[in-house]
């Protein structure tokens, strides 16, 4: 795993509105993620469940935390807080 050597400190997860949470998650393996929180496109494919309005089902909307942050796909794994692509997600939102 590559370390983004770009990190703002002024992003943190706790004051963030989660905007990584509505992006769509393909699941390109075997993630471990528990099977209420996968859905399959007609060709077999895995991505992370959304609700209606986009957010990620596994989000709890209460804290803004992942309820399944140990089991988390990978790709949400590499996103950096505060890195390059976290901060080019958050100023796309804006």
């Amino acid at each position: 795993m590559e370390i983004d050597v770009n990190i703002d400190p002024d992003v943190s997860c706790s004051k963030c509105e989660a905007v990584c949470c509505r992006l769509e998650v393909l699941l390109l393996a075997d993630t471990g993620v528990p099977e209420q929180f996968v859905e399959f496109d007609p060709w077999g494919g895995g991505r992370m469940r959304r609700l209606d309005d986009g957010w990620c089902a596994a989000l709890d909307r209460n804290t803004l935390h992942c309820t399944i942050y140990d089991r988390r796909p990978f790709i949400c794994r590499e996103l950096d807080m505060g890195g390059d692509e976290c901060v080019s997600i958050r100023k796309d939102h804006a």
